[in-house]
């Protein structure tokens, strides 16, 4: 083990795997010494962060799949940016049961371009 000189100065500490500042160790040595107290109001905080994030993540996709469902120029729009997007669409609805929706796009879109 070597003892370097910058481990006996003031205000760090060795351990003999390196030097530490003082003050990261007290600052350490607090969070592993905290109550369950603090850690459970954290976990809660993460939890209810964590399902807020899920109902917006919910409610964004059936705001996109209503507006898909009810306008044929924003599937177009989402087929030219996002044609993966408009795939799990169309998939989603012949899953349910409901057919020609891709075709009857198909077809209003090529008779736009003539």
């Amino acid at each position: 083990m070597h003892d370097y000189p910058c481990a006996h100065a003031q205000g760090t500490r060795t351990d003999g795997f390196g030097v530490y500042p003082v003050n990261l160790i007290i600052l350490l040595s607090g969070y592993l010494n905290m109550s369950p107290r603090p850690l459970e109001s954290l976990a809660k905080r993460l939890l209810k962060a964590v399902i807020v994030l899920e109902l917006a993540g919910v409610f964004g996709a059936y705001a996109l799949f209503h507006k898909m469902n009810s306008s044929q120029d924003f599937r177009n729009t989402v087929n030219k940016r996002f044609p993966s997007v408009l795939e799990v669409y169309y998939q989603s609805n012949e899953w349910a049961g409901i057919h020609g929706i891709r075709e009857q796009d198909h077809k209003a879109w090529s008779a736009k371009q003539e």
